[in-house]
Parts: structure tokens; sequence; C-alpha cells
């Protein structure tokens, strides 16, 4: 069995998966991963496997954030420490179901409206802007936040601080773990005054709604509505950001693919599918860790009990056994079926909203702004330092 070693390295390219992790889901399905600390850990990388630990009870969440290898090597950090994405049912359940209902289907096409309202502000204003200019401050990054922000009823003035927490707590591994718990500290003080406020004067949004569940159904500890507000506030902005600028970065790699999206917007909801399988948000290379409470085969390998495993996401969504031609991007593509926004009991909350905001950025981009284009070439674009996941951290644009 190939042993490879944590942290590991980036992807040679942002447009496809980390060579070796293909290479192990062609020829043995699992590798063993030599951590910092002398363990060991499994990384599974065909679909049908990635899912099974995505689904099965057996590869525990709230086992991973409570181990100390998983928390310091993996970037999780205070993060994942009693927050929702740390926990398995039956918490996990009991917090889920709260908010689970402002993230339904039918409700966020409530929001669609107010979402495509924004995107035509935020355009608006972009196209005031001198040439070329920068979509992931003025246009990636502002949509989802203040989706989000609104949602939850955060203030306006507050939105550019909470994202400089959220990139700190997001850290990836090596991150300074007091620096980590910084932000954490502040970002809970924060909701802690907000929330106060909210019991003052409530208002018609998830935070007040959140707080009712507290008080007056006694469904929540004081904790745990600060926690979930926190994560569901940081959930629901980065990923979208990044996903919307790598949407251009990938097509600008397709230029057939990039015309027929642009010449046929009805294409857009599909398409979306198809780049949340195919886009790699930064590296990609792995989604967050469980640990196995049992021992389990996987495409006959033990995986032993006590053991962190890491999910690969991005070569999952590339299976040559799920996929035909999985290494080519097709908007068209009628395989719809994709792992980015993980399965079982923690499949991504806010995936319906996701889908519509980059649904209907997309619309905004390729309507208002047909002729769209990254500015300048992979090779002049910056990153942010210290991630889970590589992020561009600008991304000049021309139209």
């Amino acid at each position: 069995m190939t042993t490879l070693s944590f942290p590991l390295p980036n992807a040679p390219t942002l447009y496809a998966p980390l060579p070796a992790l293909s290479e192990i889901q062609r020829d043995q399905a699992v590798a063993r991963i030599d951590t910092p600390d002398g363990g060991v850990a499994y990384v599974v990388t065909r679909y049908a496997d990635v899912r099974t630990v995505l689904v099965d009870p057996r590869f525990s969440r709230a086992a991973a954030a409570a181990s100390t290898t998983s928390a310091a090597d993996f970037g999780l950090g205070a993060l994942a420490t009693d927050s929702i994405i740390g926990m398995d049912p039956p918490e996990h359940t009991r917090l889920r179901k709260l908010v689970a209902r402002a993230f339904t289907a039918r409700r966020v096409e409530q929001l669609r409206p107010n979402a495509a309202k924004i995107v035509d502000e935020l355009i608006d204003a972009l196209v005031e802007l001198p040439q070329p200019a920068d979509l992931v401050e003025n246009f990636s990054l502002a949509l989802p936040v203040r989706v989000i922000c609104e949602m939850l009823g955060v203030p306006a003035g507050d939105r550019a601080t909470f994202h400089g927490w959220s990139d700190t707590l997001l850290g990836g591994p090596g991150s300074d773990p007091r620096v980590m718990g910084a932000a954490l500290q502040a970002m809970g003080e924060y909701f802690a005054g907000l929330i106060a406020l909210k019991r003052a004067k409530p208002e018609d949004d998830l935070m007040t709604a959140l707080i009712a569940a507290r008080d007056e159904q006694d469904k929540l500890t004081e904790a745990e509505l600060v926690r979930l507000s926190l994560g569901i506030l940081i959930g629901g902005h980065e990923t979208t950001a990044n996903q919307i600028t790598m949407i251009l970065l990938t097509l600008r790699h397709y230029p057939e693919q990039d015309a027929r999206l642009r010449a046929d917007p009805s294409l857009i909801p599909g398409a979306v599918e198809e780049l949340m399988r195919f886009v790699q948000l930064g590296d990609g290379a792995t989604s967050l860790p469980r640990v196995a409470t049992e021992d389990v085969v996987l495409s006959g390998v033990t995986i032993p009990k006590g053991a962190i495993v890491l999910p690969a996401l991005a070569v999952a969504n590339r299976d040559p056994e799920v996929y035909d031609e999985p290494g080519g991007l097709d908007v068209t593509r009628k395989e719809l079926s994709h792992l980015s926004f993980g399965a079982g009991v923690h499949h991504c909350l806010g995936a319906q909203l996701a889908r519509m905001e980059l649904q209907e950025a997309l619309r905004g981009l390729f309507t208002r702004l047909p002729g769209v284009r990254v500015a300048v070439p992979d090779e002049a674009l910056r990153f942010k330092q210290g991630m889970i996941v590589r992020s561009v951290e600008s991304l000049p644009v021309t139209w």
C-alpha cells in the first residue's frame, strides 16, 4: 500500500486533483498517510468508498473533532470543537433540525429574488470601477456575505470584520491555535451582544428564530446558540465565494464550454452541478476527517478502529466508475450526482442556498457582463495563506 505524508502537497494545477490521489484511485483505492505526530491516517479516493465514509455512522465526526491529532494536523482547530460540524447524532440531529427549515428548497426559492437583486446591485457598482476590477472583493465574496448576513440579521457594517475572523478560523495545517482561539472568542463575544440586541428588539431573521428556540422552547443552550450562529455564518459564505471565482478561472481553460454556457443561460442550473463536480476548491484534496469507531473494510483494505480517515472528494468526483470522461468538463452533462456538498447527516446544510447563489451569480455575470473575462494569467494569481484550501485572494477581471 502506498504511504503518503501529511500535509499533502498542493496539486500542480488548479484544475485537476493531486495526481498521486488519482493514481491511488486507479490502482488501490485506499492509501496510508503518516501524520506529523507519528500516527497513521487513511485517505479514500473512490466514489463508493468516499460516500460510505460520509454516510456510515461507523465513521465519526465527533471523534475526529475531539482528536488532538485531527484538530491540529487537519486544519479543524477551535472551529470544530463543540460545533455542529464536530457532532454526531443525536446531538447533531437536534441542532440541525432547528435551522434546517431556513435552508429548504422552498425557502431558498423565496430568497432568490433578493439574491438576484443583490447580484444586480453588485454589478451596477462593479461596472463603475476602473478596469480591471477585483471580482473577489466586489462580487464573489460580497454576494454570499450579504445573503447570509441578511438571513442572520448581522448589520451591514460588520460584514468585513466577520470575514476576517472567518479567514482566521479556516486556517490550515500549522495555524496558530492561539490566534484561532482569539478569533473564535471575538466572534462569540460579538454574537452574544447581537443576541442580546435581538432579544430586546426581535426581527424577522434567522437569529431571532434561533433565539426563540432557545428562550421559548428550551432547545438550545446559550453556548449552543452562539456556536450555531457562528457556524452558519462561516459556512454560509466562504466556499460559495471561492466557487464563483474558481468557476470563471476554470471556464477560461474550457473556451468551448464557456461559450456554450454564455450563449444559453437555460443551461446554468445543470451547469452549476457539473461545475460543482469538476471545479477544484483550492487544492480540494480532502474533506473534514472522520475517525473509525470500529474496524471497517473499504475496497479490501481494513481501516482499523480509531484511525483517522480522510475522504478525497475531489478525486471521488472524477471516478471513472461513476462518470463518463470524468476528467472533462461538460456543461450539458446529465450525470449530475456529485459529493461536493457531502452526504449523509453532514450533507451541507446550505447546499440549496449555495446552488441558488451560484445560479444567480452566473446568470447575472453572463447576461449583464457577457464579455467578462479574467484579466491575468494563472501565474499572476494571489492566494490566501495558511488556509485549509487554496483560496484566490483577488481576481482581476475586465468586461
